[in-house]
């Protein structure tokens, strides 16, 4: 069989989620790269374009005064001032042959340099921006290189002196202010060595920090994969620790409920198979006893009459424990299907108690109504109900001793109907109140195998009911409440 380690390595939570940290980071490093370093460098070369042309238009009454005919040094000391003054260099320009009027054609016109701030007269490659200062009569701005360097530039108008107060002042000459962006490409050049450093640092971390953290999500899901594969194997493990908060951790905490519910499922499914063999061993053993002493052909009549009636018992032991292991069953399975209607339970208890006439007759027992005439009306399954009252009259005979007076009540209060079963008899022991409605429990083995009060509680409960026990001074009452119908009084 060949391994491949390397897909299974890459198929792996740890590296995946590494992975996708690693993706991620990288992504929002690279948005923010090109968000900082491509966009800010034409926003400062602008934002520096503009700071030029405000500076130059405070200074543009300095180039104004300059007369059209001015003293041998004056240019050249003008435009260094103003050079300086303004951060740039400046360069003054004139031209050959004036254009006539404002409207005249400017296409044509030479440029002649006067003076430049740097000794080396810069001419633009594009002179329309010089033209179109002239024409307008306001500043242009642009941008240009110069000696394999950006630059941008402002083409300003000089106007000469006023010669009147009605005459306009002509345009003169063009001052054009150029200033680099070498600082521009410094800082920028800065900004992205440091992002480029601080994106490579961030990218290792994220890829180490992400393995980490996936490392360790990685151990927790596998500590529960090799739990749960336990738990299949019907192999159950300690309670896995809950080391967080989040979904893992709840995931965890579930996983030891279901754990636990597991467990106790398994040992009841256990308990009950133990006890249901007992149940059902001691009754075969004892027809199969009886069935060889039958065989005798010595035997009496009486005698064989009385092995026949015990026989009898027992097969009705047998059958009981049937249908009763048969009801838990359904249950169990959830596939016990109820119908529920309005029921007189008054009147269904009735019915029921006329079914006891005969085992009442022979327990000699008295069996006293307490029930309205209408009123204790539930909503209920009235099959299931009736099985309910014959499982507490037949617990109530078995477990009380003969002349036992027992008594059957039905009322209404508190939006809930009760029908109550109590006996005078010699009560519940304090120890076993909490455990009757357990299943196979029974304080005396042959009085049955104790799973009528579990069926019966259990019927109750699916019915939105509840069956209670209270025990107290030689009496037991047995209680069952359901939920009230609501065409009752």
């Amino acid at each position: 069989m060949i391994r491949r380690p390397s897909l299974f390595r890459l198929r792996s939570l740890r590296n995946k989620l590494a992975i996708v940290f690693f993706a991620i980071t990288g992504a929002a490093l690279a948005i923010i790269y090109f968000s900082v370093v491509t966009y800010p460098q034409s926003n400062l070369e602008e934002r520096r374009l503009r700071d030029l042309e405000l500076v130059a238009g405070i200074f543009q009454s300095q180039l104004n005064d300059l007369p059209r005919d001015p003293p041998k040094g004056q240019i050249p000391r003008t435009v260094r001032q103003v050079a300086e003054a303004t951060d740039s260099n400046l360069t003054l320009f004139a031209w050959q042959e004036a254009p006539v009027g404002r409207q005249g054609d400017f296409r044509d016109l030479r440029f002649i340099a006067l003076f430049d701030s740097r000794e080396q007269p810069f001419y633009p490659r594009n002179r329309a921006l010089l033209t179109r200062a002239i024409a307008t009569r306001r500043s242009q701005s642009g941008f240009d290189s110069f000696q394999g360097q950006d630059v941008g530039l402002v083409a300003q108008p000089v106007f000469g002196p006023r010669p009147g107060p009605a005459q306009p002042r002509p345009v003169a000459r063009v001052a054009l202010y150029s200033r680099d962006f070498e600082e521009v490409e410094a800082t920028v050049s800065f900004i992205r060595s440091r992002v480029l450093f601080a994106t490579l640092v961030a990218l290792v971390l994220a890829l180490a920090g992400g393995w980490l953290v996936a490392r360790r999500l990685g151990r927790r899901v596998r500590r529960l994969e090799v739990a749960a594969g336990e738990v299949s194997r019907g192999h159950f493990v300690d309670p896995l620790p809950v080391d967080s908060k989040d979904e893992l951790g709840q995931l965890t905490r579930t996983f030891n409920e279901m754990q636990a519910q597991l467990r106790q499922v398994e040992g009841a499914r256990k308990d009950f198979i133990a006890t249901a063999s007992h149940e059902l061993r001691t009754p075969i053993f004892s027809l199969a006893g009886f069935v060889e002493l039958l065989q005798d052909e010595d035997l009496d009549e009486d005698t064989r009459r009385e092995f026949l009636e015990t026989m009898s018992e027992q097969v009705a032991r047998l059958q009981k424990l049937s249908v009763d292991l048969l009801d838990l069953s359904r249950l169990d399975a959830g596939s016990l299907q109820l119908q529920p209607e309005p029921v007189d339970l008054a009147e269904l208890a009735r019915s029921v108690a006329q079914e006891f006439t005969p085992a009442l007759a022979d327990h000699d027992t008295d069996l006293n109504f307490n029930l309205p005439e209408e009123g204790a009306e539930a909503v209920c399954d009235p099959e299931r109900v009736a099985q309910i009252v014959r499982i507490l009259l037949d617990n109530a005979l078995r477990h009380t001793p003969r002349g036992t007076h027992v008594t059957v009540r039905a009322d209404r209060s508190n939006g809930a109907a009760g029908l109550t079963v109590a006996d005078t008899g010699p009560g519940l022991p304090e120890g076993s109140r909490s455990k009757v409605f357990e299943r196979f429990y029974t304080g005396d083995a042959a009085q049955g195998a104790g799973l009528g009060l579990a069926i019966a509680r259990e019927l109750a409960e699916r019915m939105d009911g509840q069956l209670a026990v209270s025990s107290s001074n030689g009496a037991t009452v047995f209680t069952l409440e359901l939920p009230a119908s609501g065409n009752g009084a």
